[in-house]
C-alpha cells in the first residue's frame, strides 16, 4: 500500500472510530488537545497525521498507535514476513514505524520497531492507556527516552522496561536510533 493509500484509509478510520464512540469533532478536539481544524482535515485526508497527533488521539480513544492501525490495516497472518510488516511514516518528526508483530484480536502483545532520523524528538502528551507496559530494546544509535518525568539514556544493546504514566517522549541522539518495543 502506497503513502497516498494508507493517508486515505487512516483518514476513513479515524472518522469512523469518532462517530462509532459518538464524539462530535468538537468533543474530540477537547478530549484529546487536536483543533477541530485539524481533525476535520485529518478526517478528510487533506493533511497527514504527525505520530504526536496520532498519540493525542489515541490517548483520547484509549488505543495503542498499534491497535488504531489494526483497524486501518487489518490482522495479519500469524507468520509476518519483513517485506510484509506493515510500516507507518511520520515524515514531519522523522520517525517510522514498523509492525514487527502487529496486535491481533485475542493477544495482548505486540512488537514495533521504531526509528528516529537523527536528532528527532517525537512526544505524547499522555499514554495511550494508564499503565500500558513497554519493553525497550536498542537496536542502533542511542536515545533518551522519558516518561513521568524520568529520563532513561539508551545505546545500541541497552534494555529498559517501564510502565506508562503521563508524558512521554523520544529524542534520538545524533546518530539516530532503532530500537524494539514489545507492548503489553
Amino acid at each position: 500500500m502506497n503513502n497516498a493509500d494508507s493517508d486515505q484509509k487512516l483518514a476513513e478510520r479515524l472518522k469512523a472510530l469518532r462517530i462509532e464512540r459518538g464524539f462530535s469533532l468538537e468533543a474530540l478536539a477537547e478530549a484529546s488537545g487536536v483543533s477541530r481544524a485539524t481533525l476535520s482535515r485529518l478526517e478528510n485526508a487533506e493533511v497527514s497525521p504527525t505520530a504526536q497527533v496520532l498519540g493525542k488521539l489515541c490517548a483520547a480513544y484509549g488505543l495503542t498507535m498499534s491497535r488504531l492501525m489494526l483497524m486501518v490495516e487489518g490482522e495479519g497472518p500469524a507468520v509476518l514476513h519483513a517485506k510484509d510488516q506493515p510500516v507507518w511514516q511520520d515524515r514531519t518528526s522523522g520517525f517510522t514505524r514498523r509492525a514487527v508483530v502487529p496486535p491481533a484480536h485475542g493477544y495482548a502483545g505486540e512488537v514495533v520497531q521504531g526509528e528516529l532520523k537523527p536528532g528527532a524528538t517525537i512526544t505524547y502528551d499522555r499514554e495511550p492507556r494508564v499503565g500500558i507496559e513497554h519493553y525497550f530494546v536498542m537496536l542502533e544509535g542511542a536515545m533518551t527516552f522519558t516518561a513521568g518525568g524520568q529520563s532513561f539514556d539508551l545505546a545500541a544493546g541497552d534494555s529498559l522496561r517501564v510502565k506508562l504514566f503521563g508524558k512521554t517522549s523520544f529524542a534520538a541522539s545524533d546518530k539516530g536510533a532503532r530500537y524494539l518495543i514489545f507492548v503489553v
